[in-house]
């Protein structure tokens, strides 16, 4: 028996729920649409008017080209950096029983340096969305 069968069904049934979804929700839900849901979502950001260049509809060029706000890129960033360090975890955990007493020491250590970094965040407002 190949010992990939197991992995290659489950990953069968995760493609096979989410084509079924798809389909479902598309039979089954609600078409109404509105001015709101064609648009662009960008993260609360009123969207620009205008073209690719800067232009806007009428030649005017004063209200385009303005700069994202700063508290965007950092809430990205910080998920970033938090959700790599949540990914070490995932090794350390399957791997436990046969680490001992050093690598738990080690864990326990990087994960007070990573609530120590939350902390530090969240003291400076880097988690408030004004």
């Amino acid at each position: 028996m190949n010992p990939y069968l197991p992995i290659m069904v489950l990953g069968g049934i995760a493609a096979a729920f989410a084509v079924f979804s798809v389909i479902t929700a598309t039979l089954v839900g609600p078409r109404r649409f509105n001015r709101s849901k064609l648009q662009a979502y960008e993260c609360g950001i009123e969207p620009l008017r205008g073209d690719a260049t800067g232009r806007r509809r009428n030649g005017d060029r004063s209200a385009t080209g303005t700069r994202f706000p700063i508290k965007y890129y950092l809430t990205a960033m910080l998920f970033i950096i938090f959700d790599i360090e949540i990914v070490f975890l995932y090794p350390w955990a399957v791997a436990f029983d046969g680490l001992g007493l050093f690598a738990l020491v080690e864990m326990l250590l990087f994960m007070l340096t990573v609530f120590v970094a939350y902390a530090y965040v969240w003291r400076r407002g880097g988690l408030a969305w004004d």
